[in-house]
């Protein structure tokens, strides 16, 4: 049976770059599994950031660097649905920083999943489950009660 997960970029960066949760991530993304992806629309902008930083870090090469950029901006385009950032959407993140001290991006990383997981509870659909290594992240989203997986718990 297929999931629906909303995945923030700290655990969908595990996709392009070998680190700790790689293989979890790799292995919900299989698609024999046919699970629904969502991102929120800056996703991929904090995705290429992180991976040029961490080029120019010297912790990844440049040639795995862009070939990361590259394979990223294909599955943007075929692989995941994407959330656009509206009004409602950080005015939500706005409240949520408020009331869990979370970064801003965090929090519209949260607001976008509330805002998915309603559409799906809703309609009478599964819940939506959000994926994120951050730890402040997930412990607003399971106040929210909404459904967390960290992909840091699997080596």
């Amino acid at each position: 049976m297929s999931s629906v997960y909303f995945i923030d970029t700290n655990a969908l960066s595990k996709r392009y770059v070998l680190e700790r949760g790689t293989a979890w991530i790799q292995g919900i993304l299989h698609p024999n599994l046919s699970n629904t992806i969502y991102i929120a629309r800056i996703t991929g902008v904090e995705l290429v950031s992180a991976i040029t930083r961490r080029e120019r870090g010297g912790t990844i090469a440049p040639n795995d660097a862009q070939s990361a950029r590259s394979v990223l901006r294909a599955h943007l385009i075929t692989e995941y649905k994407t959330i656009e950032i509206t009004p409602l959407i950080l005015e939500r993140a706005m409240t949520f920083a408020e009331n869990f001290g979370l970064r801003g991006y965090d929090a519209v990383q949260l607001a976008s999943t509330y805002e998915v997981n309603v559409l799906y509870t809703s309609q009478g659909l599964p819940a939506v489950t959000l994926v994120s290594s951050d730890t402040e992240l997930n412990t607003a989203a399971l106040a929210l009660g909404l459904a967390v997986n960290n992909p840091n718990d699997y080596p």
